[in-house]
């Protein structure tokens, strides 16, 4: 294995697992008497936190449901696929 197909795997799983944190959340807002500070929901709100604040201030809630998780989903996703899909911009430089 090369550097680089061990970067675009390691990149890979990151970007998988950030989508996964991100739809864990989702399911998470359902159930308003979880306290994220408290282990193990902590887990999940520690790494996404640092995206969710600032788009909060951006995107208003939508009749009272934060929309800033699913569109996380979406930019993650996104990203994951242009850059490591099958025409990816990093899986054709490597091919």
């Amino acid at each position: 294995m090369t550097v680089s197909t061990v970067a675009a795997w390691s990149f890979s799983i990151l970007l998988g697992l950030m989508t996964f944190l991100f739809i864990f959340r989702i399911v998470l807002t359902w159930y308003p008497q979880v306290d994220l500070k408290r282990f193990p929901f902590n887990l999940v709100a520690v790494p996404t936190e640092p995206f969710l604040a600032p788009s909060r201030k951006i995107v208003p809630p939508l009749g009272g449901v934060d929309i800033t998780p699913i569109l996380w989903v979406g930019i993650f996703s996104l990203v994951r696929e242009l850059l490591l899909g099958q025409q990816g911009l990093i899986t054709m430089a490597f091919h």
